[in-house]
């Protein structure tokens, strides 16, 4: 039946213009590793210290319930289960590791619907936030990459995971000397999902021809990118809560400075730093290094650097 509807909707985009598969794919693109990391980081920076960290530490954990279940469900993509799906233009290149649930729709749940759980914004901003997760669902079943329970499945964990989150922000707020445990706790559920991925064993089919449809330790990188990101998160928000301590209520110019600087900065570590790391270190430990490095640099290094940055001006500011 999830073929059936996924290839109704590929007559459909077919025989459309390109108006709304485009629209669609844009809403695809939010949702990619970098644009959501960029978002959150922009938050985080520059306009609200609080929620980018709670974002983050949502994001965190939805990295890592999603890495869990690729590997636990080991689904093949839809392509693969049946050739009549074709994907849409270069969709198909983000669609990485395995089928269920949506890596995508798990994003958009922790962004869109991250936000729409805040009942602090107004309601007709979270009624919109919650809107763009569904199309953020429809999005991948529409350009062929996902089936309906990838995102369902996808759209609702990613939704209790970011609602669990926000409890849990809660009450470290209230405990804000306990914040220790939530940092040891998310370390070794990171490295049993870890552990876990790099030693089960994965379904070996074969075609026609006798060539392996599906590497499950291929597969499997994605969950190892989760594990890296998400320590990464855990890491950077505890040294940035001890060491740094910084703070959004600034003047505009200040935020535009850290957001302009932060983003050049941060494409530089992602397009330079972390391929070299992937190639110097193999394997899965590579796959974690590099991403940790890319996320801990937007939680702690770059904070850092600015506050040691800003209060190096200012104290040249004011009057000996």
């Amino acid at each position: 039946m999830d073929i059936s509807i996924l290839l109704s909707l590929q007559a459909f985009r077919e025989s459309m213009g390109g108006f709304l598969t485009g629209f669609l794919a844009k809403m695809t693109f939010l949702t990619e590793l970098n644009s959501v990391i960029v978002i959150m980081a922009i938050l985080y920076w520059s306009i609200s210290k609080e929620l980018g960290v709670y974002l983050f530490m949502g994001w965190g954990g939805n990295r890592l319930a999603n890495g869990f279940l690729k590997v636990t469900a080991c689904a093949y993509r839809p392509w693969i289960r049946d050739p009549r799906i074709l994907p849409y233009g270069d969709a198909i290149t983000t669609a990485t590791g395995y089928s269920f649930p949506s890596g995508h729709t798990m994003n958009g749940a922790t962004v869109f619907g991250g936000l729409s759980l805040r009942r602090e914004l107004p309601g007709t901003l979270r009624v919109v936030l919650g809107i763009c997760v569904a199309l953020v669902a429809f999005s991948r079943m529409f350009l062929g990459v996902h089936t309906p329970q990838d995102v369902i499945v996808g759209a609702v964990i990613g939704l209790l995971v970011m609602g669990l989150t926000l409890r849990i922000m809660g009450w470290v707020a209230s405990n804000p000397e306990k914040d220790w445990i939530v940092l040891c706790a998310g370390i070794v559920l990171g490295t049993a999902i870890a552990l876990y991925a790099a030693f089960k064993p994965y379904p070996a089919d074969f075609d026609a021809e006798g060539k392996l449809i599906v590497d499950g330790a291929k597969m499997a990188n994605d969950t190892f990118k989760g594990v890296g990101y998400s320590l990464a998160v855990l890491i950077g928000w505890i040294l940035e809560r001890r060491i740094v301590g910084f703070s959004t209520e600034i003047p505009v110019a200040q935020r535009l400075s850290r957001a302009f600087l932060g983003l050049i900065s941060y494409y530089a570590v992602s397009l330079m730093l972390v391929p070299l790391i992937k190639a110097w270190i193999p394997g899965a430990a590579g796959t974690m290094l590099s991403c940790f490095l890319q996320v801990f640099y937007v939680m702690f290094l770059f904070p850092w650097c600015f506050h040691l940055a800003e209060r190096s001006t200012r104290s040249q500011h004011q009057p000996d």
